[in-house]
């Protein structure tokens, strides 16, 4: 069964008029009150194309459709080989540095300075919004350096970053020793030990937190599309797998935003259109991972 849109009658009932897609519920970022859209676009693996004219297109369509729907936040790093420069190609080709909401990663143990103006010259921008210190690689050194960008203007917003449930003793130590605005790591229906103690740190010290590996590269997706989506998921607007378990990440009162990558036109539209319409209560969200966890 291949990922597609499941037409249910609620979930229909639930649609815009004349095609349109309704404007992405919005998380606010606890340091400014700035509101940002509660799903983005993540570019691992998907934008990496190298110098493919056709793919790089394709890239710049998925971008088009993302802003056209409501998107804001696009995330990246030097790490993902030639993203970054695909994502500004687009930006530029599409006019779109002006509602891009950029988001990228400081990755070296060496001089991030000179990192950080080699991915805004890829970026084709004149500063980030938001940079992190990808997977903590030597934070000691680059945090204060991105602090520091931040205190002059050159940057609005400093973060850090995990995934897949690494170093989270240590991500813990630097949330709690260190002024934040962001924090990114892997949260979805199945890795869910970030509700133990990330998610409820960052409430505490009132930071936004980006969900990333919503899908598990879409690992998570295979597995569930062997089975039928539950009638019920109608309840909550949901017409396929992948808004499902967007909506279990987004509907959790400490995420600010999550951020699945594809490459595909029709995924990100059905990503995007999970930030709409009802979203889980604490109930639907405990009967969803229960469901998922039995299949």
């Amino acid at each position: 069964m291949k990922r597609r849109t499941l037409l249910q009658g609620a979930a229909l009932a639930l649609a815009a008029p004349a095609g349109a897609q309704p404007a992405p519920l919005t998380r606010t970022i606890p340091a400014t009150g700035e509101a940002i859209p509660r799903v983005g676009l993540g570019t691992w693996i998907t934008f990496n194309v190298g110098n493919d004219p056709p793919a790089r297109a394709q890239c710049a369509q998925v971008m088009r459709a993302f802003f056209a729907a409501g998107g804001r936040l696009v995330d990246s790093s030097p790490m993902y080989g030639s993203s970054q420069g695909v994502v500004g190609e687009a930006l530029r080709s599409l006019g779109a540095q002006g509602q891009v909401f950029s988001a990228d990663k400081v990755w070296t143990g060496g001089d991030g300075v000179a990192q950080v103006e080699a991915s805004r010259r890829l970026w084709q921008l004149p500063r980030f919004d938001l940079l992190q210190v990808h997977n903590l690689l030597a934070w000691e050194k680059q945090l204060p350096l991105l602090q520091a960008m931040k205190d002059r203007g050159q940057l609005r917003y400093v973060g850090i970053t995990t995934s897949e449930g690494r170093r989270h003793r240590e991500f813990e130590q630097v949330m709690r020793g260190h002024k934040l605005d962001f924090v990114q790591f892997t949260y979805n229906v199945v890795d869910r030990e970030a509700e133990q103690r990330l998610l409820p740190l960052a409430a505490e010290r009132g930071i936004a937190v980006l969900a990333n590996r919503p899908f598990q590269e879409g690992e998570l997706l295979r597995r569930l599309q062997r089975h039928p989506l539950p009638p019920w998921a109608a309840e909550i607007g949901c017409a396929s797998w992948a808004q499902f378990a967007l909506k279990f990440i987004v509907s959790h009162p400490a995420v600010t935003c999550a951020i699945p990558a594809t490459r595909r036109v029709d995924h990100v539209r059905e990503n995007l259109a999970a930030a709409s319409g009802p979203m889980p209560d604490e109930a639907m969200r405990r009967r969803m991972a229960a469901h998922v966890a039995g299949l």
